[in-house]
């Protein structure tokens, strides 16, 4: 009995505090956020597909040194006019009679076959091999830096949907709290009405800014559903699924100069590592085109048996088989100016990469110092809009005392409270800015979530 309460009492207990359990471990906090986001992403997925293929190129590169196996297999057919063309009378002896006879035979037999096994190992290229193995390699390097950044791309949009929908929520709070004090505002004016202290004209003031403030609820209800279907989209979820995130809007301070950013950036930014080797695989490309300045040296090896025979079999005393070892040297040395023309482009797409080098760091400097200077001014903007908040506050409160004494009429009430409601969107839009503009800063100077400057 005792143990069938105590079941009885477990299963009470999950109905009634089990299901609030569950959904408040739906919470998704900003690091939860972005793993799910990095592990869902097809950009992801992309780039370590670019790293396989890469790594497979650099495979392929490195067996070029190896030697090469090859086979074939050949059947060939004479016309009956050119084997007894060739056809010549030779005179061999017969034992039996103890006389020679006369006997018609052709050196070429109407039907061939060839087996031929052959064996390719370069010896020298004029180091082909090792510039083409060396530029596969930073293929591989260069893949791996397009994953960084994409990485670093799409924390920092999960970064933005994130506090985009902490701001469309805040925003939603304002437009309700609008909504509240005008609702309360609009009994008293109704009663004022009803008492003839107030005319028609404004009471009907009243309800028009009422029936503004539920148009501002609407769209901001209609915002937020926007920013969590954009986020829901980055985590790869369906646009409709719930979304319930940690409220983490507040202000950080930001204790690095703008020297010390861009310093960062320059050492961190994968963009320049990019483009850097990109450089590196240009200066790889002209001792590419160098390479056909040298000779080539080769040593091949075959094995070959030809027969009349499709099996490839052989009568007594005949010989199919012979193999043969050859060592190659080959250089074309005038091919009116081709090579040099080659090393000349090459020389030019070098230093094509170099001025795409540093523009990408002018650049980049640029964006570091855009982003800075956008956190400084949403740091100088919460302070003003906080202390705005405060005032318009007081601002209201005494407005509409003095409007339930009649001693202020509605408009003041109304434009009090207009104020605040656009302090109070202030404030949140300067913080949510804040928020943002560290994400953009932190992408700016090619570095993570968790880094030492936050």
């Amino acid at each position: 009995m005792i143990k069938k309460i105590s079941i009885f009492l477990g299963i009470l207990f999950f109905l009634l505090f089990g299901s609030s359990i569950i959904l408040g471990s739906d919470e998704l906090t900003l690091e939860e956020s972005i793993k799910i986001a990095l592990d869902q992403s097809l950009s992801i997925y992309s780039a370590k597909e670019e790293i396989k293929a890469k790594e497979f190129e650099e495979l392929s590169a490195k067996a070029d040194f190896l030697p090469k196996l090859s086979s074939s297999y050949t059947y060939t057919r004479l016309d009956n006019g050119t084997v007894n063309d060739a056809k010549y009378t030779t005179y061999p002896y017969n034992p039996l009679t103890g006389s020679h006879f006369p006997r018609s035979v052709s050196p070429l037999d109407t039907n061939t076959y060839q087996f031929n096994i052959t064996v390719t190992q370069p010896l020298f290229t004029g180091w082909r091999l090792t510039i083409l193995r060396e530029i596969a390699s930073l293929g591989v390097d260069t893949a791996k830096i397009q994953k960084e950044a994409a990485i670093q791309d799409l924390v920092l949009n999960v970064k933005e949907a994130y506090f985009g929908i902490l701001k469309a929520e805040k925003l939603e709070n304002v437009a309700k709290q609008a909504v509240e004090q005008l609702k309360a505002n609009l009994v008293v004016s109704q009663a004022f009405y009803d008492e003839g202290i107030i005319a028609k004209n404004d009471l009907l003031q009243t309800e028009v800014q009422m029936a503004q403030a539920r148009q501002n609820l609407i769209k901001a209800k209609n915002g937020v559903e926007i920013t969590k279907s954009l986020f829901n989209k980055l985590l790869r979820r369906g646009l409709n699924q719930r979304v319930k995130i940690k409220d983490i809007l507040d202000y950080y301070p930001i204790s690095l100069l703008l020297d010390q950013c861009i310093e960062k950036a320059g050492q961190n930014r994968p963009e320049i590592k990019e483009v850097s080797l990109n450089v590196m695989s240009a200066e790889k490309a002209i001792d590419l085109a160098k390479s056909s300045y040298y000779p080539s040296v080769t040593l091949v090896g075959n094995y070959q048996r030809e027969a009349d025979d499709i099996l490839l079999g052989s009568g007594p005393g005949e010989d199919p088989d012979n193999w043969t070892i050859t060592l190659k040297g080959e250089w074309t040395f005038w091919e009116w100016r081709k090579k040099r023309h080659d090393v000349a482009a090459a020389r030019a797409k070098l230093a094509k990469a170099n001025y795409i080098l540093n523009e990408i760091k002018d650049n980049i400097q640029l964006e570091v110092k855009e982003a800075y200077l956008s956190l400084r001014e949403a740091e100088k903007n919460i302070q003003v809009a906080k202390k705005a908040v405060v005032q318009a506050e007081e601002n209201f409160r005494m407005n509409e005392e003095r409007y339930k004494q009649q001693v202020a009429t509605s408009t003041d009430v109304l434009d009090a409270l207009t104020l605040l409601t656009q302090a109070r969107t202030n404030y949140f839009n300067a913080l949510s800015e804040h928020n943002i503009a560290w994400a953009r800063l932190e992408r700016a100077m090619g570095i993570g979530y968790d880094a030492e400057t936050k």
